[in-house]
């Protein structure tokens, strides 16, 4: 199958300089959402047709060609005249032996099982289009039936009457006999009231040469939905959200609110999962059987061990949380963080490029960077691994049962050795030796008849 992606629209009511298909829908453009779609019915061509915003939607493609190694073509439309005119630009690269699959870069949420159905219907020699019975079709383009039999498609500036008062809409997905769409192709007017080589046209081309003119219908109304606003993005971005929750329900995650969760990529759920309100996902995020996330929170490409509880408010991106752990709230993991088993991570604490073993603890007000922390260590209020001299960074160890004192700082390269404590407000420049109290600070001392200043009036 070829598969052409008409992505070439300006999109004026976006108010935006970024071209309308390089909009996020769930934290991806609404093309590739497109592209990604075309690939899972794995077509033999690929093409998407550009023409605003210059070279950033073949760049865009292009990167996403390399990363998922699918060969993805381009074609430059310029000027715009028409659906008909984009679809011209990729005759050169389709191959006749097989049907044409038309699809819309501003189009993101037809499904693979919808496209399926309608390649099934077309065949090899059919005409199918894609179409959807709407209660306010205003300013689509009418399917026309004669005996229940497709015969045109009309236009809404083109259309009498009664033909405005059809509900059934061409959602402009089609899949067309290669060899024929070409020759229809080069028979296009634009004589119309738009002055556009319109691809429906194809339509009655098709009826008046005994071509069969098929119909199939999507799951859903929205699959056919289309963006040309903000507004129209904003209500899509909600309706695929929703279709995430659902589908999260479905197979037994709770979700406080199924109406306030953002996934912006993957969510891998195992048994009893439950996710509060206000949570953004982004990348691939797996999340194991019994693990609670607390509302407001962030994770990026994070993996969570079974039973663990993040708090409210936590940031989790590119790290590894073990199984019971216990996060924030308001705690951060930056990428490189590997925690083990049962570890608690507190309030206003931050771990950066580091792996901490099993049963250790930094409840609160703590920076632990670039630092190897073992079994059973307690990390103290106020600690952190000053693991930067301005240049180079340098790696903090410190080995199990260790115990920091609060506002402690460990100036790296340092190793706190197995069973050593820290007393409190050390700086650590040295290596402290295992099983032994290592303090740094002066003496404390009183200063006899000192009085605090007073303010001079004036």
């Amino acid at each position: 199958m070829n598969v052409v992606i008409l992505a070439a629209g300006m999109g004026k009511r976006m108010q935006s300089a970024l071209p309308k298909v390089l909009h996020p829908l769930a934290g991806k453009p609404l093309l590739q959402h497109v592209i990604d779609t075309a690939r899972s019915l794995q077509p033999s061509k690929l093409c998407v047709i550009y023409g605003h915003g210059g070279a950033a939607v073949p760049e865009m493609v292009g990167k996403l060609a390399e990363a998922t190694g699918t060969r993805i073509d381009t074609a430059l439309q310029q000027p715009q005249l028409g659906t008909g005119h984009a679809v011209m630009q990729a005759v050169p690269q389709l191959d006749d032996s097989v049907p044409t699959l038309v699809l819309y870069g501003d189009v993101p949420l037809t499904t693979v099982d919808t496209l399926r159905r309608l390649v099934e219907v077309a065949g090899s020699d059919k005409l199918a289009i894609l179409t959807v019975e709407q209660a306010n079709p205003f300013g689509l383009g009418r399917i026309v039936r004669e005996n229940g039999q497709i015969r045109r498609i009309v236009e809404e500036k083109d259309a009498s009457a009664e033909e405005r008062a059809i509900r059934e809409i061409n959602s402009g997905i089609l899949v067309i006999p290669t060899k024929r769409l070409k020759g229809w192709l080069e028979s296009l007017s634009n004589n119309n009231a738009q002055g556009e080589y319109y691809l429906t046209d194809i339509v009655a081309k098709a009826v008046a040469e005994g071509v069969p003119v098929v119909s199939s219908q999507p799951s859903a109304e929205w699959e056919v939905a289309g963006v040309n606003s903000k507004v129209q993005l904003a209500e899509l971005e909600r309706r695929h959200q929703l279709n995430i929750a659902n589908t999260l329900l479905e197979k037994g995650v709770t979700l406080m609110d199924p109406a306030r969760i953002d996934v912006r990529g993957e969510l891998v759920c195992g048994r009893d999962v439950v996710i509060d309100v206000g949570c953004v996902f982004e990348g691939r995020v797996e999340l194991a059987d019994g693990v609670t996330v607390g509302p407001n929170c962030v994770l990026v490409n994070a993996k969570v061990g079974a039973g663990a509880n993040i708090k409210p408010f936590c940031h989790i991106e590119d790290a590894v949380v073990g199984d019971k752990s216990q996060i924030g709230p308001y705690a951060r993991l930056r990428p490189g963080t590997q925690l083990g088993e049962d570890v608690h991570v507190g309030n206003f604490v931050e771990i950066k490029n580091s792996t901490v073993a099993a049963h250790s603890k930094a409840n609160h007000l703590a920076y632990v960077g670039d630092a190897t922390v073992g079994s059973r260590v307690n990390i103290g209020a106020g600690t952190i691994t000053c693991n930067y001299d301005g240049a180079n960074k340098f790696r903090t160890v410190i080995e199990d049962d260790a115990f920091i004192g609060s506002d402690s700082q460990l100036v790296a390269p340092v190793t706190v050795g197995a069973g050593a404590t820290l007393g409190a407000g050390t700086t650590l420049t040295k290596d402290a030796p295992a099983g032994k109290l290592t303090i740094s600070r002066p003496k404390q001392i009183t200063i006899e008849g000192w009085k605090r200043p007073v303010k001079v009036k004036k």
